[in-house]
């Protein structure tokens, strides 16, 4: 089955600006935390907030205290004004694009002019729209609706930002031919309007469509609706669970978009539920190789064998001899650490890849003993080469283990930096610093006891190979991350720059390789590996443009990179013979 996701699915601005403001508020504002109305139209981020404490109110108190957040649809002025009379900190989340139909009625209804709202009466957004009226509001939902209002000397007529754009055209031309005189504003939000073309190009190309978001999202049904409008098979989900798997089990192509308010980590589970579909029809080898990526993923045995491609690669840079060692140390670390880690902050794969969170949680115990294990063995093996292997082998172990644990008790400081996983951007960096040291440095210092030039340029690509790999997982991973509190490198920077700042990191490692190749600071081997950086940076554009999607296939390709490395080391000294 081939599955296209429409670029524009998931949070439109408004929706993630106020889901931001307000996972944000209880750090920076008055608690208790509450929203007036529901925030937006999503059970699924509704429940999440309601679990963080964070309420709804729908009626306003005649006393209150703590911050109450003005939902993205809006609310009347008049209901602003009640809250902060009654001792609330308002804060205002409406999106952007609903303060600026605001804002055009409020001028104009100060004006004289009535305000004529193509939308649904009953939406949270048009209610709010009819409060900065002044009593010169109308709403109508047909055409028929608007036939039935009186002519008017003076109106404006603007939209729901969400309206259905076809229905909006037909309006505007209705408007021209009987009220010239009236003003129109085409006040349909951009990011609406590409989703609805973007729902009529995709439906072109797919022999069904999957619709997600809230059922009581306007902007989700009247995508369901231009889907349906197709001819095609078209579902209007909000969770994977309500996927008909016998239904789309034939499918060769399906695309998926999302309504405005439906979160990416909903998403990625009905892209992964889909992905499971080869483990139930097609060919038996189709099967098992999926399944066979599956587990080597979800165990992190690959990763740990892409740990020990990076450092007998690193190894043949520097010219390490007797490197099996290392590649063993490196993938024992890894491994261990890497459960470890999963073990302990299970909170974001909750919603980042609630495949893995299961599979966490019900083998926890072999799990962890796998982990133990192996961080044993590395260190066993690490003391029978000399106590300074071990002593290093030991310090980094350590610091792992103590990444998601509280290091500063609750009694002796009360801030926010109790844990090293608390630091902004820690887990990116660390991870990226602890390969980098485990596949080059470690070597290095084993068999010379210093650290020279080439083990510092070896390094450097090393760890940042690894940093390029963690800083694109978590932009995949952002909203996740942020709705648990994790300030990572994405969150902080934002996902443009952040793949600005990763293709940079990976032009700048690959020049590194060449150089210092060229300069016979390291091996030749240098001029092939620099393939490794070049294969990233393909991936993260891939990705960039809308031509790679999360799921296990572009994740074991990313951890493949690792891998190559080896391979090409391989290569080059078995078949080609030189170094």
């Amino acid at each position: 089955m081939k599955i296209l996701i429409a670029k524009t699915a998931g949070f439109c601005m408004g929706v993630r600006r106020a889901v931001e403001m307000v996972l944000d508020a209880p750090r920076k504002h008055e608690t208790p935390i509450f929203t007036y109305g529901p925030l937006i139209h999503n059970p699924q981020v509704l429940g999440l907030l309601k679990e963080k404490g964070i309420t709804v109110i729908n009626d306003i108190p005649d006393q209150g205290n703590g911050t109450v957040l003005i939902r993205a649809h809006g609310v009347p002025p008049q209901a602003k004004d009640k809250l902060g009379k009654a001792g609330f900190t308002v804060v205002d989340a409406t999106c952007p694009r609903v303060i600026r139909v605001q804002t055009i009625i409020k001028k104009h209804a100060n004006q004289g002019y009535e305000t004529i709202i193509i939308g649904d009466r009953d939406h949270p957004e048009v209610i709010g729209l009819l409060g900065y009226a002044e009593e010169k509001g109308h709403v109508a939902g047909t055409l028929k609706d608007l036939e039935a209002l009186p002519a008017f000397d003076k109106a404006i007529i603007v939209a729901q930002t969400t309206q259905n754009t076809v229905f909006f055209e037909s309006v505007k031309k209705w408007g021209l031919q009987k009220f010239p005189h009236y003003k129109i504003f085409n006040t349909i939000c951009d990011s609406t309007e590409k989703r609805q073309n973007e729902v009529k190009e995709l439906t072109a190309s797919v022999d069904s469509m999957i619709v997600v978001g809230g059922h009581s999202s306007g902007n989700t049904q009247r995508l369901a609706e231009i889907a349906q409008l197709s001819g095609k098979p078209a579902y209007h989900i909000e969770t994977e669970a309500e996927l008909d798997m016998k239904a789309i089990a034939s499918v060769r192509t399906i695309g998926i978009t999302a309504g405005a308010s439906t979160p990416n980590w909903i998403i990625k589970r009905i892209y992964r539920a889909l992905e499971t579909l080869p483990l139930n029809k097609g060919q038996h080898w189709h099967r098992f190789f999926f399944a066979l990526r599956r587990t080597l993923l979800l165990t992190n045995i690959y990763v740990s064998l892409g740990a020990g491609c990076l450092c007998y690669a690193c190894s043949k840079l520097l010219g390490i001899p007797n490197y099996y060692s290392y590649v063993f140390i490196a993938m024992l670390y890894v491994q261990a650490m890497h459960i470890f880690n999963n073990l302990t902050g299970r909170e974001a794969d909750h919603y980042n890849d609630p495949e893995r969170a299961f599979f966490y949680s019900k083998y926890k115990w072999p799990l962890a003993i796998l982990a133990f294990l192996a961080g044993a063995a590395g260190l066993i093996k690490a003391c029978f080469m000399g106590v300074f292997p071990f002593l290093i082998l030991l310090f980094m172990s350590v610091m792992g283990l103590s990444y998601n644990l509280t290091l500063i008790p609750e009694k002796i400081s009360d801030g926010n930096y109790r844990r090293i996983r608390d630091i902004p951007g820690s887990k990116t960096v660390l991870i990226a610093v602890a390969w980098g040291i485990v596949t080059s440095v470690f070597p290095s210092l084993s068999v010379s006891g210093e650290i020279d030039l080439g083990t510092i340029l070896v390094f450097t690509w090393a760890t940042g190979m690894v940093f390029v790999r963690s800083a694109f997982f978590d932009i995949l991973d952002m909203q996740g991350d942020r709705v648990v509190g994790k300030d990572t490198i994405p969150i902080l920077l934002g996902e443009k720059r952040t793949l600005g700042l990763l293709k940079s990191v990976l032009m700048i490692i690959t020049l590194i390789l060449i150089f210092s190749s060229a300069f016979h600071i390291i091996s030749r081997l240098g001029f092939t590996l620099a393939i490794c950086p070049i294969f990233m940076y393909l991936i993260v554009s891939a990705h960039e443009r809308g031509y790679m999607l999360p799921g296990i296939r572009l994740e074991f390709l990313v951890e493949t990179h690792f891998v190559l490395a080896g391979i090409i080391t391989f290569i080059q000294l078995s078949v080609i013979g030189y170094q």
